[in-house]
């Protein structure tokens, strides 16, 4: 089986300079979302499900992918990104400011979040728990024994998961087995409807991921490659 996580395309973050708590694609993110599906649907592997965060820009960008498949998504509200204090209506310029200050904080102030956020702590354990139940559902569970090794009693096929670049980080970590650092979209970068795909092998007696691509971005030209 193979999950592609493929990150939502270009938001529109601000509307005359003010900053949007849940936004919608931009004109070139809408053009990013359909230059995605193109590919997904072009491939060898045919899509069988799609999995969406109930973010906007998540759901508009799974749509091009929905429409040329005839697969309706699933929505699974705990893979939304984690959760930011609400800027509406705060100027973008101020938002952008505190992101910046934020950089420089110490490590147990990234796990504590920005405050009036979530915490680093909450989001993991939220998207970690969405997953494996996902996963739950279709047969694979971890061996309880063994380390980084997974039982699989089905087979799920090709698996789309449409989120964002902290979910998709984070899920991506915890399939291969990584230890989680709390600035897990900083070790994991993932562009704007890029693609990161990961393939169940036979190994060990049982099953491990692979990651096989990271970051893809070949369907998009440069000039519309945005982070």
């Amino acid at each position: 089986m193979e999950l592609v996580f493929v990150r939502h395309g270009q938001p529109q973050w601000a509307v005359d300079g003010m900053s949007q708590n849940n936004p919608h694609l931009t004109d070139l993110g809408r053009r990013q979302a359909e230059l995605a599906a193109r590919r997904l649907v072009a491939g060898t592997r045919p899509v069988r499900e799609i999995i969406v965060s109930p973010a906007t820009r998540s759901i508009e960008t799974a749509a091009p992918l929905a429409a040329m498949t005839g697969i309706e998504p699933v929505v699974v509200p705990d893979l939304v990104e984690i959760k930011m204090p609400d800027w509406s209506g705060t100027p973008e310029a101020t938002v952008q400011q505190i992101f910046q200050e934020a950089q420089h904080r110490s490590p147990e102030a990234w796990w504590d979040g920005i405050p009036g956020g979530e915490s680093f702590r909450s989001f993991h354990e939220r998207v970690t728990a969405a997953l494996q139940g996902l996963l739950d559902e279709r047969g694979i569970r971890p061996d309880q024994e063994r380390a980084h090794l997974w039982q699989f009693t089905g087979e799920p096929g090709r698996i789309v998961i449409v989120a964002h670049a902290g979910t998709n980080a984070v899920s991506i970590g915890h399939l291969l087995g990584a230890e989680p650092t709390p600035w897990e979209w900083e070790r994991f970068i993932l562009y704007h409807a890029s693609f990161g795909r990961l393939r169940a092998i036979p190994l060990a007696g049982e099953h491990v991921f692979s990651l096989r691509t990271f970051n893809d971005r070949e369907h998009l030209p440069a000039e519309m490659r945005t982070r």
